[in-house]
């Protein structure tokens, strides 16, 4: 699956059409609500429709149309499978580009990937390196957590970016009130649980 722009050329059975001259041609009937996964506000649902595409190699070749209920902003994707599957395998595949970008960017603020000047290859390397390997230690710690207490009472699980400032406050930089510090931490996750509740219940009363 590739995302492709607007103004790229694809080739039907009634012939060969830009990207949004195609989303034009869309019937309303075939556009399908699904959600692309689930986001920090809940679950992130998009109108969809799929568009079979005339190519002479072998396998399934279509355009996938995603567009956005509340400002009907299109996005394009050209994809490929061996097999044809059906339009949710699609959604969940485009969905979870999502999950790559959440990644890049908790690297940036976690772990500074973004700050060296990349003025040799040796040292930006070995920044980077570094980085992934911080962000690999908060990820690791997270799923243990995770595996160990998935569901505290009350409070999200932790998060990377907690473990980061409970690492920094208690290894890093300790201090003597380690118990305020932690009644803080659970403070602040407790708030982050209602705001997500209150986020999926909206949600869920929104949707028709």
């Amino acid at each position: 699956m590739l995302a492709v722009a607007c103004s790229h050329e694809v080739t039907t059975g009634a012939g060969k059409f830009r990207a949004d001259a195609m989303a034009a041609k869309v019937p309303k009937r075939a556009w399908q609500k699904l959600s692309a996964g689930a986001g920090a506000k809940g679950h992130r649902f998009y109108d969809w429709a799929v568009v079979g595409l005339t190519e002479p190699r072998p396998g399934s070749h279509r355009l996938l149309i995603r567009r956005n209920p509340t400002t009907s902003e299109l996005a394009y994707y050209r994809c490929w499978s061996p097999i044809s599957v059906p339009l949710a395998a699609l959604v969940r595949v485009a969905g979870s580009r999502w999950r790559v970008e959440e990644t890049f960017r908790a690297g940036k603020g976690l772990a500074g990937l973004d700050e060296h000047q990349v003025r040799r290859f040796a040292s930006w390397s070995r920044w980077v390196t570094l980085a992934m390997l911080t962000h690999a230690f908060l990820a690791v710690v997270r799923a243990e957590e995770h595996a160990s207490d998935p569901a505290p009472d009350g409070l999200i699980p932790l998060t990377c970016h907690e473990i980061q400032r409970l690492f920094t406050t208690l290894v890093v930089r300790p201090v003597h009130d380690v118990a305020h510090r932690l009644r803080w931490s659970a403070w602040r996750r407790r708030h982050q649980a209602r705001a997500q509740a209150s986020h999926y219940g909206r949600q869920a009363a929104s949707r028709p």
